[in-house]
């Protein structure tokens, strides 16, 4: 579980490194930012663990007819929403807009897939 986290905290910072819609506050020390990034993966950790699935079942006749291409419009919206709760608990991190979002959504998808593989195999 522990690897889950630094793996979605690296997948965050990179899409943070890698949009500039995606923003982390720049003016914090590395210490500082390095929490704000665990924090942000916990959030979205919790809301890919209880909203994702409710998501995901009501969204299944969608995710059928376009080949699973609807999954990513909901890890967006599970984006947007980790951004407004951060937002709401003074965490400095954000999404601007939507194009962020999906853009964001792809990156920490990608991210996540190549290092999770990875430390599968080293097990």
């Amino acid at each position: 579980m522990l690897w889950r986290i630094v793996v979605n905290a690296l997948a965050v910072a990179a899409a943070s490194w890698l949009l500039p819609g995606i923003t982390l506050r720049a003016s914090d020390p590395v210490v500082q930012q390095g929490f704000t990034l665990v924090v942000v993966a916990l959030v979205l950790g919790a809301l890919n663990a209880f909203v994702k699935p409710i998501l995901t079942f009501f969204g299944s006749c969608l995710i059928i007819m376009t080949l699973g291409i609807f999954l990513w419009v909901i890890n967006a919206v599970l984006l947007m929403a980790t951004s407004s709760i951060c937002s709401a608990l003074g965490v400095g991190w954000q999404v601007r807009d939507w194009n962020s979002a999906f853009g964001g959504a792809l990156i920490i998808s990608v991210v996540a897939m190549v290092l999770g593989r990875n430390y599968g195999r080293s097990r």
